[in-house]
């Protein structure tokens, strides 16, 4: 978001939405009496030290001249005093005078003006390379706020597809991981990009973690606000699955029930992944090998519930 530095009223838009900008590159110029106010500030700094070092060489002079008198007796030694204390005072009101022309001249700079005359024009340019995304701001329209962006610049050499994963299949994701992604505008075509960042917080509505791939853009086909999806491709993991039959709710609890001798069953508490079709993978509780009932459960969860 491009902000203005000064109230005041705009002279020309040098560009339009959409426009490739480079760092530094000029974006608007205003007219603002901030800008005039800036120049009499400096102005009158600068003449102030020039007043200060005029009375620090008079100063100068005065001592010097006491500290003479005094080695020949001509005058009492407080006079010397007072002299030296008129030094000090006018050294002490050149440092004054000369910190108040510096911030003078930091103001011009941050205004991209130079000391000298006045009506100056205010030259706004972009803090980076990108392209204009949004434009709100025509010549001749005055604006007195300068907390409200005039247009908005971005860098979309590299872009940010973001996806919500389930909780369940957080744990498979790292950062760096590659990804493939599939967005609308490009139907059949498959991207590729890496996983940049992972969020620290679950969204408590939808149970999911937002993760974050960075995408090539230096085309410049990709949008803000483009549809897609994104495919994990590695680190995949091999999980034991069950049928949707042999997975029981029971309460806030998930169980299935395993045969650990013929006619022997046990319930077991498991933690599931994200169903496909009609096969659930099991996440904890169970592993490869085990005889799990996949069929009559309920009537066994009544069985063992009743023992």
């Amino acid at each position: 978001k491009v902000v203005l530095p000064v109230a005041g009223r705009i002279v020309t838009v040098l560009v339009r939405m959409g426009d490739a900008v480079s760092k530094n590159q000029a974006l608007l110029t205003m007219q603002s009496p901030d800008a005039d106010a800036a120049m009499s500030t400096f102005l009158s700094a600068d003449a102030a030290v020039t007043q200060a070092h005029a009375a620090l060489v008079k100063a100068q002079a005065d001592f010097d001249r006491s500290s003479d008198l005094l080695e020949h007796d001509a005058i009492a030694k407080k006079d010397v005093v007072t002299a030296e204390s008129a030094l000090t005072q006018a050294t002490a009101g050149v440092q004054q005078a000369e910190a108040a022309r510096q911030q003078g001249l930091r103001r011009l700079t941050m205004l991209g003006l130079t000391p000298g005359g006045f009506e100056q024009r205010v030259v706004l340019r972009s803090p980076l390379a990108g392209r204009v995304l949004e434009l709100s701001v025509v010549p001749g329209e005055f604006r007195n706020d300068t907390s409200a962006g005039v247009m908005t610049i971005a860098d979309l050499s590299v872009v940010w597809v973001t996806s919500q994963v389930p909780e369940s299949a957080i744990r498979f994701i790292h950062a760096g991981e590659r990804v493939d992604i599939s967005l609308v505008a490009y139907p059949g075509e498959t991207l590729h990009g890496r996983v940049s960042r992972i969020a620290d917080t679950v969204d408590p509505q939808t149970r999911t973690i937002k993760v974050q791939a960075e995408l090539d853009n230096a085309s410049g086909r990709f949008r803000p606000e483009m549809y897609g999806s994104i495919h994990h491709v590695e680190s995949i993991a091999a999980l034991p699955v069950v049928p949707v039959s042999a997975v029981v709710q029971d309460g806030d609890r998930t169980v299935v029930f395993l045969e650990g001798a013929p006619g022997h069953f046990e319930e077991r508490v498991v933690s599931i992944g994200t169903r496909a079709g009609n096969i659930v993978p099991i996440v904890t509780g169970v592993k490869p090998g085990d005889s799990v009932v996949v069929d009559g459960v309920m009537l066994l969860k009544g069985l063992v519930k009743g023992t």
